[in-house]
């Protein structure tokens, strides 16, 4: 359901199928196009109607280049919407996590994906010192139901978040999110062990609330079930509520940055901002209070 706010603004819907909901402009023309109208290109996503005005003012020799290497069929696959960074995270995903099930390789591939403050700070610890962790435990779960569940969330947020934001905007969001989530255990529980894509799941719950806010849409759904989510993670126990906490903030200020540098000539300001998030991320946890861990470890 929407506002009727959002049904009578027309930038909110595709220019060629009005009754589709996007949130990805042409690079060129700068109107909105649902990922059936999408074509990739090195300036970003651009409408049919300005591919056929590029093609028709391409010159002899450019013409001669695209028979030779053969672009239109890449053009077509892009065009057709399909979200595919959402399908390669969840297959990646799934075998990582279907393998940790497999008898005398689970303990080994846990190991070595799962992150743990101590991994950031190994002088509170013999651990070495391996920060890439903080992103490799999201790829990492604790059991079938687990991967079932955060899979699951992630198929159905990628269907509607990736089309609306595009392949690389909606990777940012995710990875970032999900490093988020990473840093808030670091300085909310220094010593636990965690594994899981719930952090960067949060992420994307949080940034489809901000972005439906932001176009006009009903975020009341979204809302009750990030709240129910919230609870649920301080209610059960062994669950790491401060990865849900960490991603969930993370993902709305990189929604925010999102919704705020739509436009082409704000492409650098958003690469920008969404560096300052990563770099306020890796210096919140390089500069963290040793007193944080040290209280474990004492």
């Amino acid at each position: 359901m929407t506002t009727p706010e959002f049904a009578e603004n027309r930038d909110n819907f595709c220019y060629r199928h009005p009754d589709r909901q996007s949130f990805v402009l042409c690079q060129r023309c700068l109107r909105t196009i649902c990922p059936e109208c999408q074509t990739q290109a090195a300036v970003g996503v651009i409408c049919p109607e300005c591919i056929a005005a590029e093609r028709k003012n391409r010159t002899p020799a450019q013409k001669r280049a695209a028979r030779r290497w053969g672009t239109r069929p890449a053009m077509a696959a892009v065009r057709s919407g399909k979200p595919v960074v959402t399908y390669t995270l969840l297959l990646v995903t799934s075998i990582i996590g279907l393998l940790q099930m497999v008898p005398g390789m689970g303990g080994v591939i846990t190991g070595a994906l799962r992150f743990n403050a101590l991994y950031l700070y190994p002088q509170f610890a013999l651990l070495p010192f391996e920060p890439w962790r903080s992103l490799t435990a999201v790829f990492a779960h604790a059991g079938f139901i687990h991967l079932a569940l955060n899979m699951l969330a992630l198929w159905m947020l990628g269907q509607s978040l990736e089309p609306m934001l595009g392949r690389a905007r909606f990777l940012a969001l995710y990875l970032i999110s999900g490093f988020g989530g990473s840093v808030a255990v670091a300085l909310l529980a220094p010593g636990m062990f965690t594994v899981g894509a719930s952090g960067a799941i949060f992420g994307l719950m949080a940034a489809l609330l901000i972005i439906g806010r932001h176009i006009g849409a009903n975020v009341t759904g979204i809302l009750v079930i990030l709240g129910i989510n919230f609870v649920f993670g301080f209610v059960v126990g062994g669950i790491a509520w401060q990865a849900h906490l960490g991603g969930a903030v993370i993902g709305a200020l990189v929604a925010f940055i999102l919704t705020r540098t739509r436009r082409r000539e704000q492409r650098t300001h958003q690469i920008l901002l969404l560096s300052a998030v990563v770099v306020a991320l890796v210096l919140t946890i390089a500069f963290v209070p040793p007193l944080l861990i040290s209280t474990v470890y004492s």
